[in-house]
């Protein structure tokens, strides 16, 4: 098995490693950390899970992996661990099978973690750790994070939805209080130090273990599958399911509300109404955003055609945009 950490950060380029590893033909143990992100399931409705607004201002990248589970939350006090291997039948969706190593390190350090429910690690009761599995050819990969002293303010933020109606097949996440490894630990460590120690822990322990770093056809490999897919609008929005969004406000000048229904990451059907003043047909404003992409600067742009103020009296661009998206 090769043992390997990833030393970069970028997260779209870290999800495509993963994608190249398990399209490849060797078993894998791979650590790494992500700046922060927002990394929602597969089959997750994006707008549904995190605060737009919160990710945009504080520079939360948001990326879909390949597999199901809720969305998590990553930063550089995050550690990810990827196990890719071939696999028999009876061994997907057996996360004790694969969280084993990682919770022998941390016993190991005196924190004692347990699996709660299908594919959650706890401390105390609270979670540190989220599972995924996916299976492909006879291979399975499973990924996991580990809390360790991550911003759990900014985890809080980014995955609370902003105060507004959002209906969508998508499968929306679990929220479970969480905590971090570090806050159980008898004696403190850097993230880099627990890292370290749980690279030595699987280089010591896993079958046939081999310390290899990736290779350089495998590197422009994941360079380019994150330009093409995980670097792309398309992969991270525009695949969320079906949902239609409602949003009212109370402006000094009135009522506003905004209803958009959204496919494929394109507003399909759009409407305005409320009781505020107008010169001009609300109307139009709606159907302008007809094909125009679900995010902010998008809209911003479709509604700069427009002098928004003539349509609802005392109301800008900005404001129309933000409550729309």
């Amino acid at each position: 098995m090769r043992i390997i950490y990833n030393p970069l950060h970028d997260p779209a380029y870290n999800l495509a490693m993963e994608e190249v590893m398990f399209n490849g033909g060797d078993d894998v143990a791979m650590l790494w950390r992500n700046s922060p992100a927002v990394i929602i399931g597969r089959n997750q409705n994006a707008f549904a899970e995190i605060d737009t607004d919160f990710v945009r201002e504080n520079n939360v990248s948001v990326i879909r992996r390949m597999t199901g589970g809720g969305a998590v939350f990553h930063d550089l006090g995050n550690i990810n661990f990827t196990f890719i291997r071939s696999c028999s039948e009876d061994e997907f969706n057996n996360y004790d099978l694969f969280t084993l190593p990682v919770r022998d390190y941390l016993r190991s350090l005196g924190a004692e973690c347990e699996l709660s429910g299908r594919n959650d690690l706890t401390l105390g009761g609270m979670k540190i750790s989220g599972n995924a599995q996916t299976v492909r050819r006879g291979r399975i990969l499973h990924h996991g994070t580990l809390l360790f002293d991550s911003d759990l303010s900014r985890l809080a933020g980014s995955l609370r939805v902003r105060d507004i109606k959002v209906e969508s097949r998508g499968i929306r996440s679990h929220r479970s209080r969480v905590t971090n490894i570090n806050d159980h630990l008898a004696h403190r460590l850097s993230p880099e130090e627990f890292l370290d120690g749980l690279l030595a822990w699987f280089t010591a322990r896993l079958p046939d273990a081999v310390r290899l770093d990736v290779t350089p056809e495998e590197d422009a490999a994941a360079r380019r599958l994150a330009t093409e897919k995980y670097g792309r609008w398309e992969w991270n929005f525009g695949e969320s399911p079906h949902f239609d969004l409602h949003r009212a406000v109370k402006y000094d000048f009135g009522v506003v509300e905004a209803s958009v229904s959204v496919e494929n990451g394109l507003i399909s059907a759009a409407a305005v109404n409320g009781d505020f003043f107008g010169k001009n047909d609300v109307a139009e404003l709606a159907a302008a955003l007809i094909g125009v992409r679900h995010e902010r600067g998008s809209v911003t742009s479709a509604l700069s055609a427009f002098d928004v103020g003539e349509y609802i009296s005392g109301m800008t661009t900005e404001e129309l945009a933000a409550l729309i998206v």
